[in-house]
């Protein structure tokens, strides 16, 4: 998803995030932080639910990278929820290909981005983030095996109460060919039934075999630690 394309999903990002992968991560993600005492480099932070968990379970520095004006926007205000937090996380507003930090850091944090990735983009990225790491430092992301998608209607993959309106979002996958899947994501705003706001997105994610990751990530010169299902973990040397 580019980065104009998340105006749309704003309003229902925590309301289906929250029905999703997050409770997952927050269980998963905590202990494979617990040697992070410094520096985290956070990718696509969005919101900020993800940055709020490393806040809470790390003493570090936060670099949270977000391109999106609305994700960040929600995400900075966030921060400003809890003073001590907004004082050690900063807001970098631009893409993974181009941050550099201003030293190494210990770790590398990146949930659900990485499929917003192509082939192409994927061989810049690994380079890129090895120079934001220290000797040693880690790289965790999440990941798992994806049944092959296959093509369909368009079905309500979430819905949710807000007050007297209900929030729903519902998606197909249009077309898939090799890594390449091209969704149809549609956000309504309900109210007694009747939808008075309707906004359509249609996006390309990528999604690689892991046999086609770790052949990507050691020939950037990462190597791999143990992880839990669903999560990868990979060190600098």
């Amino acid at each position: 998803m580019h980065k104009d394309d998340y105006a749309a999903a704003v309003p229902f990002y925590d309301l289906w995030h929250e029905d999703g992968h997050v409770p997952t991560v927050r269980g998963l993600l905590p202990p494979l932080l617990t040697e992070v005492r410094r520096s985290v480099l956070e990718i696509g932070a969005g919101t900020g639910l993800i940055t709020e968990l490393i806040a809470r379970e790390t003493p570090a520095e936060i670099y949270a990278l977000e391109p999106s004006l609305g994700m960040r926007s929600v995400l900075v205000n966030r921060l400003a929820a809890d003073p001590s937090t907004m004082r050690r996380v900063t807001v970098l507003p631009y893409g993974a290909l181009d941050v550099e930090v201003d030293e190494p850091v210990e770790a590398i944090v990146m949930i659900s981005v990485l499929q917003s990735f192509d082939a192409e983009e994927r061989a810049a990225l690994w380079p890129v983030l090895a120079r934001q790491l220290e000797r040693g430092g880690l790289l965790v992301f999440n990941w798992r095996e994806r049944a092959e998608p296959v093509p369909g209607d368009l079905e309500v993959v979430g819905s949710y109460q807000v007050g007297r309106h209900t929030y729903e979002v519902a998606g197909q996958v249009l077309e898939a060919e090799g890594e390449r899947v091209t969704s149809r994501f549609v956000y309504r705003i309900r109210q007694h039934g009747v939808v008075i706001s309707e906004d359509e997105v249609v996006l390309t994610n990528h999604w690689p075999t892991r046999e086609r990751l770790v052949s990507e990530l050691e020939a950037a010169g990462f190597t791999p630690d143990p992880a839990p299902d669903g999560m990868e973990v990979w060190r600098l040397p």
